[in-house]
């Protein structure tokens, strides 16, 4: 047997004592990995695993035998871990005798036994074969404990019938109060009954005597008789007539005495009839009981009933038993029918879905529950969707089947998830609005404010299901482990990728629905017909399209705040984005009507400067035109330089938002890490640099195009906030990237007490400058990956703050050996070369600096030497400093 995993231990039991067959919960530790893997269970040596429940890896159910030995060690056995052991105990009680007309909670089973007389089995006790008070005295039972006595006389018994029966044990046990004088009393009884047994047979025989004589005489008379007469006559032979005398006498014993006999046999069957029907009444009345708590809706009480009428009569042999349970299961049937109806019901709870699932999973309804109402209520939200539309469409729009219109449901959906704090920002959706707003707001605003009501309001109650069937706490609110979390869980992981689908295809519905209302010429021509109709609607206004933006936004934001993943939001924030563009679309067009109309407003008067009103006008917007274009600009590059120091969102999210949603829970959809803080600067300084080559330039052209008189002052402002924000990014990256390598070289040089009066002859370059130079590699290729136009400007500043660093350590040193000078000057000279290509003006000082600072060599041999070490160092490292080569720079654009 292996031993991969740790052995079993046991903890706990619970209760810690009882009698055989008494249900006990085992606790412990690494108690199996499954079902399958729990090999062996015993309690007081005795084997149980038979009844053996395996629930988790801490906690076992099962029922304790009847052990030979009292108390006992609980013993588990795994595949996995083999032999376990105990650190508690459980001790097995007796039971306790039970006369014949005592009163008892429990069943005492009867042995049958032959009854002579009628030729019939029949049941009886054999308790009520032995007297009840045998010393025929008043009982006076004790009040010392049986686990006292137990103790006194270990191995004993106080049953008279038993093998080990002890009189002591019996006295304290029944007769503790009893007097000297009845004990007296009590021992005469005994011999009187002792004497009265002996005479009583002894009697009997001789009372007898006489008869047993006679009847010995007759046989024996019979027998000479019948040999004495060796012809048979024509009445037969003497045992025939003898044969039909008895058989006469026996018809008439039977005529005399059958009708007596069947009204006993009559009158027992009903009694064993009533008898069976009293003692197994429970399960006779559970068909009814179950009826009327279905329709009371008390389903607790009928599955707490049908779970125990399942353990006592589930296997039984029994006839009428069957019949009876058959038409339990039969009800049960029906219940999961109703229960599954009530489940897929539209619109229900939360609390309702997750009661309707528990109680069809105690019931052990087949299939998923949990699963197949996800499904439905995906469904219905769909549905809900299209037939918001199609009663827009229609003009019958008032009532959606689960969503009332009328009033401001929007709000209210807002309010309910008000407590999230990214909806804090989205008071403006609550606006006050005038009585007839209804009647004046456009259909489609209607629409789209509806529709997001209908998402608002059903999406978090789906999700929330969702997330309970993931972690399990729609079968147990505590979170405590057991077979059906297992499953669930299990179920979950299958099912992830199929729920992500039906998210997206929500959010794809809500996006095009609000497209073909909205932007119908953004939908593929085949979807145009089922998702747009709006054509003969009143056409939207900028003033409308921003209070579109609002609503689509809050309902963005209430999707973001359940924890949605934001790739599955993504088609919502591109519906935004574009809604925005065509609102500045329809602002523009309307300034263009606006602008077209100032010449209705000339009024001909010319003043000093020889300009009329229509050119002051013309001016005023185009002052106007420009800040505002200004402003736009500034706000964008603002927004990049937010983008550049903020922390990603999902490494913000709580801890608990990460338990529901990260771990088990859409791990492909997240298999791409969001950038690091570097990362971003430098995806920040490639789109400052793309702005300023040719965003601006585009711009620019197009101004210039229309005759935009701002265009130049417009420019002129945007490329020095631009420029502004690539330098203080630019310096930002290089501090993060260049300090920590030049922080590296001082510690690196005089690493294990490196002296440079006193070091070794040199045999290579040292440690510390591989690694600084595989430190720029990395952020050569970080930069790489990001943008080829970055490398050469961002290498050169790096290699300048390196050099500068060499060059100071080098100066602060106040002498040189020999060998210290020759180590100095290799490693100048390797860093020097590796690194040619992106040598600048103030590089090249550093190290000329460096080299000055250095004492000359010694002699050819020295020189030398340091040129074939530093030849073997760029060999060894020819793969390394590739990157550095000038064929891998590509030039600036």
């Amino acid at each position: 047997m292996s031993r991969g995993r740790p052995s079993p231990l046991v903890t706990g039991i619970s209760p810690k004592e009882g009698v055989a067959w008494t249900k006990v919960t085992i606790r412990g530790e690494n108690l199996g990995t499954g079902p399958a893997d729990l090999i062996a269970l015993s309690i007081c040596g005795h084997n149980c695993l038979l009844t053996a429940e395996w629930m988790s890896a801490s906690k076992i159910v099962c029922r304790v035998g009847p052990a030979k030995d009292d108390k006992g060690e609980i013993i588990v056995t795994t595949k996995s871990g083999g032999l376990g052991t105990s650190t508690v105990s459980f001790k097995l009680l007796k039971p306790e005798r039970i006369g014949i007309l005592d009163q008892s909670a429990v069943w005492v089973d009867e042995l049958n036994y032959y009854d002579i007389r009628t030729d019939r089995n029949k049941g009886i006790s054999p308790l009520s074969l032995r007297p009840n008070n045998p010393l025929g005295i008043e009982t006076d039972k004790g009040k010392l404990p049986l686990k006292d006595i137990e103790m006194t006389f270990p191995g004993m018994s106080g049953d008279f019938t038993s093998e080990n029966f002890s009189a002591t044990w019996y006295l304290i046990e029944n007769h503790a109060g009893s007097s000297f004088e009845e004990l007296k009393i009590a021992a005469s009884n005994l011999k009187k009954q002792a004497n009265k047994k002996n005479e009583g047979s002894l009697a009997y025989v001789k009372g007898g005597l006489s008869t047993f004589f006679e009847a010995q005489d007759a046989l024996a008379a019979i027998h000479l008789r019948k040999d004495s007469d060796g012809t048979e006559r024509v009445e037969g032979s003497m045992t025939q007539r003898l044969e039909i005398i008895l058989n006469r006498a026996s018809e008439t014993a039977d005529t005399l005495f059958q009708e007596v006999l069947g009204r006993k046999d009559k009158a027992d069957s009903t009694r064993n009839a009533l008898n069976v029907l009293q003692r197994f009444k429970f399960l006779f009345n559970l068909p009814l009981n179950i009826e009327r708590n279905i329709q009371k809706g008390d389903y607790d009480v009928v599955i707490n009933d049908y779970e125990k009428a399942k353990s006592l009569f589930g296997n039984t042999e029994v006839p009428v038993f069957k019949k009876v349970y058959a038409e339990v299961e039969m009800r049960i049937k029906g219940l999961r029918s109703l229960l599954l109806e009530k489940l897929l019901h539209t619109p229900s709870t939360l609390h309702d879905q997750k009661r309707y699932i528990r109680y069809l999973s105690d019931l052990h309804a087949p299939g998923d529950p949990a699963w197949q109402c996800i499904y439905a209520q995906h469904k219905w939200i769909l549905q809900l969707m299209q037939d918001c539309r199609d009663e827009f469409i229609g003009g019958e729009r008032v009532y959606v089947e689960g969503l009332n219109v009328e009033g401001d449901s929007f709000a209210l959906a807002l309010n309910r998830l008000s407590h999230t704090s990214s909806l804090k920002r989205g008071g403006s959706l609550q606006m006050t609005k005038p009585t007839n707003w209804r009647f004046e707001t456009p259909q489609q605003v209607q629409f789209v404010e509806k529709l997001s009501d209908v998402v608002i309001g059903q999406l978090p109650n789906f999700w929330k299901l969702w997330i309970s069937y993931v972690n399990g706490s729609l079968f147990s609110e505590t979170g405590e482990k057991s077979g059906q979390v297992e499953k669930s869980k299990k179920n979950a992981r299958q099912k992830q990728n199929d729920f992500k689908k039906m998210i997206e295809e929500l959010t794809n519905q809500l996006v095009k629905l609000a497209r073909g209302a909205l932007l119908p010429t953004t939908l593929p021509q085949g979807e145009r017909s089922l998702y747009g109709g709006w054509e003969n609607k009143t056409e939207i206004t900028g003033t409308w399209l921003t209070q579109i933006i609002q609503t689509v936004r809050g309902c963005y934001e209430a999707l973001s705040a359940l924890e949605i993943p934001n790739d599955m939001l993504q088609v919502i924030h591109d519906l935004l984005l574009e809604l925005r563009v065509h609102c500045l679309m329809v602002t523009l067009l309307h300034t263009t009507d606006d602008v077209r109309g100032l010449a209705d407003k000339e009024d001909w008067v010319v003043d000093n400067e020889g300009h009329t009103k229509l050119i002051l006008q013309l001016e005023q917007v185009q002052d106007q035109a420009t800040d505002l274009c200004m402003s736009i600009m500034k706000v964008f590059i603002y927004s990049l330089e937010q983008l550049s120091t903020t922390k990603d969102r999902k490494t913000t999210t709580s801890h608990m938002s990460m338990d529901l949603s990260s771990p088990d829970l859409f791990n492909n959809m997240q298999a791409c890490s969001s950038p690091t803080s570097e990362q971003r600067l430098l995806i920040i300084l490639s789109n400052c640099h793309y702005l300023e080559r040719h965003t601006f330039l585009n711009l620019a052209n197009q101004f210039e195009k229309h005759g935009f008189t701002g265009a130049e002052k417009i420019m002129r402002v945007s490329l020095m906030t631009v420029r502004q924000l690539d330098e203080k990014l630019f310096d930002a990256y290089i501090e993060r990237r260049a300090d920590p390598i030049a922080g590296s070289l001082e510690p690196g040089i005089y690493a294990g007490y490196f002296d440079w009066k006193d070091c070794p002859s040199p045999t290579g370059v040292r440690s510390y400058l591989k690694e600084a130079l595989v430190n720029i590699i990395a952020v050569h290729a970080e930069v790489f990956t990001i943008s080829k136009d970055l490398v050469p400007c961002i290498l050169s500043k790096i290699l300048a703050t390196v050099a500068d660093e060499m060059c100071r350590l080098l100066q602060c040193v106040s002498s040189f050996s020999k060998n210290g000078t020759m180590q100095a000057r290799l490693e100048v000279c390797a860093l020097k070369d590796a690194i040619a290509a992106y040598l600048n003006p103030e590089s090249n000082d550093s190290f000329e600096m460096a080299l000055d600072a250095l004492p000359q060599f010694y002699s050819a041999i020295d020189k030398k030497l340091v040129e074939e070490l530093l030849n073997k160092f760029m060999s060894s490292m020819q793969l390394q400093l590739t990157c550095f080569q000038p064929f891998c720079v590509l030039p600036v654009k």
